[in-house]
């Protein structure tokens, strides 16, 4: 039997090859308000139950084909945390005292009170519901730090962004993402994909707008054997072939007004029919689109239909440009450098003040693709190439007045400094050139947290 023939909130699995206790323990389970399967041996189980399962299992030692001792060693090796009960006959005692000590959870000598059992059950679950609470927690740090490391930013709209990417990527809702070019746009759909559930199944991304409109259908739908002049074998296309995982769609405002009539019945009855067949293949995917433009006002000039845009427009995300990520920018610049200098073998560089400056008065219309660019070629021992002249308008720093300007170039210059793993206070006020006094409180006007290379508390500036 395979785990998934078990519903969801099933919470004891018992197994034993007496049909009469078999049907008393799951009276006695169902009458203590417990979801019971019973099973007469454990030969069709399949031993892989999700390790996500919010239950026990109970089993008799004494059974054929498959005994207690043997599916409790195929049940650990999978999950080494599912509470195992054991039924034992007083002969198999040190049978099961061997058991226990192979990590079975509790046994029980028949014959045995009901409340025993009940007991036994209760105290496992409740095990069980700490053991996948605490999974669950540290997954979540595994991959809010995971996504930190892709989604680069201290920025409030980078911290924004990652905020839901976090929250849609284990969700099966597809998704628009609304970004500049260089922006960054893939990234965030390959996130969102590796913290899913489908990051096991394939990862497909097409850019829509580097197609040609004669090939698109094909390519997008696929095509049978003759369908059209030159289709000389079927040929599977990329909805088709992401099937079990995610589909990346980008520049979706180039798709022509039929492509996208086909895309919208795509979405809403996930089936695909490729060219020159009348089969109907069932897809389990899910599509991410990202687009340049505003769809909406593609949708009110006529060159995008208004039905598509809504229908995929239900969680969208936007990636901030550049230019609105001021403090962001050193900090990605440093992220870009040292990993082109690793890759190259060569020694990490270290900008000058006047480079800095030239970095944060840029206004990247290439956006992140354009500052990856300079920070290789820094990288590489040569000169940014920007103009020098951009370090006099500073288009990155957002704010009307001169004076938010100033505040907001500053924060920029210590959140950049801090991600060079100072250990502590004092050697990132050194580096500054400032005292410690006066970077605490900057640290504090700017909303700014120093933890140290370490994650230790920052220390006591009069200290």
């Amino acid at each position: 039997m395979s785990s998934a023939a078990f519903a969801a909130d099933t919470q004891v699995l018992l197994i034993d090859d007496d049909p009469h206790l078999r049907q008393a323990l799951g009276q006695t389970l169902d009458l203590a308000g417990f979801h019971a399967t019973s099973l007469g041996d454990a030969r069709n189980l399949d031993a892989s139950l999700a390790r996500d399962w919010p239950g026990v299992v109970v089993s008799d030692i004494r059974m054929p084909g498959v005994d207690g001792l043997q599916l409790l060693e195929q049940l650990h090796a999978h999950d080494p945390e599912l509470p195992v009960i054991l039924i034992t006959g007083h002969g198999d005692v040190p049978l099961a005292v061997k058991a226990m000590r192979a990590g079975a959870y509790d046994f029980l000598e028949k014959p045995f009170p009901s409340d025993a059992l009940l007991d036994s059950v209760r105290r496992a679950l409740e095990v069980r519901r700490l053991v996948l609470e605490n999974r669950s927690l540290r997954m979540a740090l595994a991959e809010r730090k995971e996504l930190k490391g892709r989604l680069v930013g201290q920025s409030a709209g980078m911290q924004r962004l990652q905020e839901q990417v976090a929250a849609l990527a284990g969700l099966q809702a597809d998704v628009l993402i609304l970004g500049e070019t260089g922006s960054g746009k893939e990234v965030v759909a390959r996130a969102l994909h590796d913290l899913s559930g489908r990051r096991n199944g394939p990862f497909v991304a097409i850019n829509a707008g580097a197609l040609a409109e004669s090939v698109v259908e094909s390519e997008l739908f696929g095509h049978e054997q003759g369908a059209f002049t030159g289709a000389q074998k079927r040929r599977i296309g990329k909805f088709e072939f992401a099937n079990g995982g995610t589909l990346f769609l980008d520049e979706i405002e180039s798709m022509s007004l039929d492509v996208q009539v086909k895309l919208l019945r795509l979405l809403q009855e996930r089936v695909v029919e490729r060219l020159g067949s009348n089969q109907l293949i069932p897809l389990d995917i899910r599509i991410i689109a990202a687009t340049k433009e505003d769809l909406r006002l593609a949708a009110d000039d006529g060159r995008f239909r208004a039905d598509l845009y809504y229908r995929l427009n239900v969680a969208s995300l936007r990636i901030p440009p550049l230019r609105e990520r001021g403090e962001d920018i050193l900090l990605l610049f440093q992220h870009f450098a040292e990993g082109a200098a690793q890759r190259h073998g060569i020694p990490p560089r270290s900008l000058a003040p006047a480079q800095r400056a030239q970095l944060l008065g840029h206004s990247w219309p290439g956006n992140v693709r354009e500052l990856q660019n300079v920070a290789e070629r820094f990288a590489l021992g040569l000169d940014l190439g920007l103009d020098e002249q951009a370090a006099h308008t500073p288009a990155a720093i957002s704010g009307d007045s001169l004076n938010e300007q100033v505040e907001a170039f500053e924060r920029a210059l210590i959140a950049a400094e801090m991600a060079n793993q100072h250990a502590s206070l004092r050697s990132l006020a050194e580096a500054l050139g400032i005292p410690r006094k006066t970077l605490h409180d900057k640290l504090r006007k700017h909303g700014l947290l120093f933890t140290g290379s370490g994650g230790n508390p920052a220390e006591d500036p009069d200290a």
